[in-house]
C-alpha cells in the first residue's frame, strides 16, 4: 500500500506566518498586528474571517518551501525570520515561525518514484 515504506519518509516543518509591526506605524495592506496564516505541508490555512493581501503573500511565498525544510544552524535560512512588506511605505513585516515537524511519505506526495525522472 502507498506510503507505508519508512524508507520513503521525509519531514517538513509546519509554519506560522504572522504580521508584526513597530508600535505606532501604519500597516498599509489591510492586515492587523498578529494576523497570521499557517502552512501544513502544501496547504495554507487562514483563521475564519481573516484574509491576507496578495502582495504580502507574494513577498513571503518564495521562502516558505525552504523554511519548511531542516537547514544547517549556520544557514541564514535557519536564523532570518522577518520578511519586509513589499510596500516601501509600510513598516510591517511577516515573521515565519517553524512549529510542528510533520512526517510525509514520498509516494503520497508524487507519482514519481524515488529513482527520479
Amino acid at each position: 500500500m502507498a506510503g507505508e515504506d519508512k524508507n520513503e519518509q521525509f519531514q517538513l516543518y509546519d509554519l506560522r506566518v504572522e504580521v508584526v509591526c513597530p508600535p505606532g506605524e501604519r500597516i498599509m495592506c489591510g492586515a492587523k498586528e498578529g494576523d497570521y496564516f499557517t502552512l501544513e505541508g502544501e496547504m495554507l490555512f487562514l483563521p475564519p474571517g481573516q484574509g491576507i493581501s496578495i502582495y504580502s503573500l507574494s513577498s513571503v511565498l518564495p521562502l516558505l518551501a525552504a523554511k519548511q525544510r531542516t537547514t544547517n544552524k549556520n544557514d541564514w535560512m535557519s536564523t532570518d525570520a522577518l520578511i519586509a512588506c513589499p510596500d516601501p511605505n509600510c513598516k510591517s513585516q511577516l515573521r515565519i515561525i517553524r512549529t510542528n515537524l510533520r512526517t510525509f511519505n514520498h509516494s503520497d506526495t508524487t507519482v514519481v518514484g524515488l529513482e527520479g525522472n
